[in-house]
């Protein structure tokens, strides 16, 4: 798998990217929320920050997936949620992995993960998953990752596991 990585200067570049694997992600579910026009703002608003950073795979030339994200500014942390205690210092919010179907299960969405974390320098990795999707929060839990806390940071949202990991770069 070719890995690109792209920067806040790109993200009006691999925009449509994004959206479109989230389609392809997402197209059958009937949910508001993971509309295109509803996710299309989430990607406008994180690509819209100077440090934000993603990872593309890519398989002969296809799209495989994506994941993207940046920092929390000193004392930030998920809306609807405080900030663990012991969770001080640089902290990266991957805010978004995402794999198209065809490429799931496969290992992908680990290497794409650990490409991007490695591009970052900071003591501390989070992310939120959608609490009714054990699979996956098990799979970050494969990956380092702890349940610290759960969130729900808009009314339209699902409830979220808030996910912690150390980096030891």
């Amino acid at each position: 798998m070719d890995l690109k990585c792209h920067t806040h200067a790109d993200a009006r570049d691999v925009r449509s990217l994004l959206l479109d694997i989230h389609d392809e992600v997402y197209g059958s579910d009937p949910d508001p929320f993971h509309s295109r026009e509803r996710f299309s703002y989430f990607v406008d608003l994180w690509s819209g920050r100077e440090d934000w950073l993603c990872v593309s795979g890519w398989e002969d030339g296809d799209p495989v997936g994506y994941a993207y994200g940046s920092t929390f500014r000193p004392g930030g942390w998920w809306k609807g949620t405080d900030r663990p205690r012991d969770v001080r210092g640089r902290i990266f919010a991957l805010s978004e992995l995402m794999v198209v179907p065809q490429w799931q299960g496969t290992g992908r969405a680990q290497r794409i993960h650990d490409a991007l974390v490695r591009t970052v320098d900071v003591d501390f990795v989070t992310l939120l998953v959608d609490s009714t999707h054990p699979k996956v929060r098990s799979l970050y839990e494969n990956w380092g990752y702890q349940k610290r806390d759960e969130a729900k940071p808009s009314d339209d949202s699902p409830l979220y596991a808030v996910m912690v990991k150390r980096v030891n770069h």
